[in-house]
Formats: C-alpha cells, structure tokens, sequence
C-alpha cells in the first residue's frame, strides 16, 4: 500500500474522531448536563424554553457525530485491511450499527424540539403532561444510546484487537482500545440490564471515565501524527 492510499483513511479517521470529541463535550457534556435534571421533568422542560437555541444547537452537535461516524466506519475499514481484512470488515459494520441505533437515539431529541416549539396545548393542555412528555423523550435518547454504547464497546475491543497485530502500532494504544471497550460494555450493561446497580454502574463510570475516553482518541491522535506517515503496516 502506497503512502498515498494510507495517508487518506489516517487522516479522516484521526480528524474524524478530533471533531467527533469536540461535538460530545458540547453537546452531551455542556448542552445535555446543564438542561437536563434527572427526575425533574418541570424544571428540564423550563430550562429547554429558555434555551431553546442551545439545545438545538445539541441536536445539531449529535448529527456531527453521527455523520463523523461513519467517515470513521469507513476510514478505520480501509487502515486497518492490511492487517486482517476480516476482523476489519466486523468492525466497520459493528460500528455501522452503534451509529445507526445512536441515530435513532437522536430522534427523540428531535421530538423534544417539536413539543418546544409547537403550542403546548397541542399536546395535552397540561404542563405537568407536556414536561413529562419532554422527560420521556430524553430518557428514550439516554436509554436507546446506552444500549449503542454497549454495542460500540464491542467494536472498540475488536480494533483494539486489530491494533495489538500491527507491528507498527504501538502495543499501549492497543491495549488502550481494548480497555477502553470493556468499560463501556461493562458500564452500560450495568444500566440496560441491571438497574439495581445504578449506583454501581455511576461510579465505575466515573472511574473508568479516562480509559473510555482515551483509548480512541489516542488512536486517532496517533493516526493523525504516526499513522499517516505509514507506507505499509503489517
């Protein structure tokens, strides 16, 4: 493989996964954390209205992620065929699949937009309904998200798979990867399915916070400084 063909998907994928971190702190960490009040669906529907561009400023963030998700799908696909073509292929459609269930997610705030907008007698008359039909919403994005997010633990721990194969790559962003999978499949199956270790599933979040973060992003990272300079990686 030429230095030309392997330049490409580095690039795309490393830029890719940079705009794809910013997008997630706007929108989930500042945007979601600061409208949405877990449990208190009055005083999430009151933040949203007086925010209103804010949070579709949210929306607008997930729909970069999601389109940068798919450039990654694909560049990842097309870095990594040299190694296992395969093992490579499951990724990209695993990943494929996480971005399609995380589209869905997105949906729901979609709706949450619509309730914002229209008149809200339109909607049940009540405030207290109209906040809870907000609420609902924003659980149904969290909750459909989540359960992605077990799914792209998934394709995390086979690229990282991949990675620790390449002797080129250094064997840390691999193990990076495949640390970085585990968490999240551990974290968010802990809230899909056993809810009664909510509390359980917070900390380790929260613990496991710098791993699940780290792993891709330093790949990318190293794909924008290293990994497009490659002319072959076996």
């Amino acid at each position: 493989m030429n230095t030309t063909v392997q330049n490409k998907p580095a690039f795309i994928a490393g830029i890719s996964l940079l705009i794809m971190t910013i997008a997630a702190a706007f929108s989930y960490g500042y945007v979601h954390s600061s409208l949405i009040v877990s449990g208190d669906p009055l005083t999430t529907l009151k933040n949203i209205q007086a925010s209103r561009s804010l949070f579709e400023l949210g929306i607008l963030g997930w729909l970069v992620i999601i389109v940068t998700d798919l450039l990654v799908s694909w560049a990842f696909y097309v870095f990594l065929k040299p190694l296992h073509r395969e093992y490579s292929l499951l990724a990209g459609w695993i990943r494929l699949l996480y971005t399609a269930i995380l589209a869905t997610a997105v949906t729901h705030l979609v709706v949450v937009s619509k309730i914002i907008r229209e008149d809200a007698t339109l909607f049940s008359g009540s405030l207290d309904t109209l906040s809870s039909q907000v609420l609902l919403s924003v659980i149904s994005f969290e909750s459909i998200w989540s359960l992605g997010l077990i799914i792209f633990g998934g394709h995390l721990m086979v690229v990282g798979w991949i990675a620790l194969r390449a002797r080129q790559i250094p064997n840390i962003i691999g193990i990076l990867l495949v640390a970085s999978g585990f968490s999240y499949m551990l974290v968010h199956l802990l809230y899909g399915f056993l809810p009664q270790f909510d509390g359980v599933a917070s900390i380790l979040e929260t613990i496991l916070s710098i791993p699940m973060m780290v792993g891709e992003l330093g790949f990318g990272l190293w794909l924008l400084i290293k990994g497009r300079k490659l002319t072959t990686l076996d």
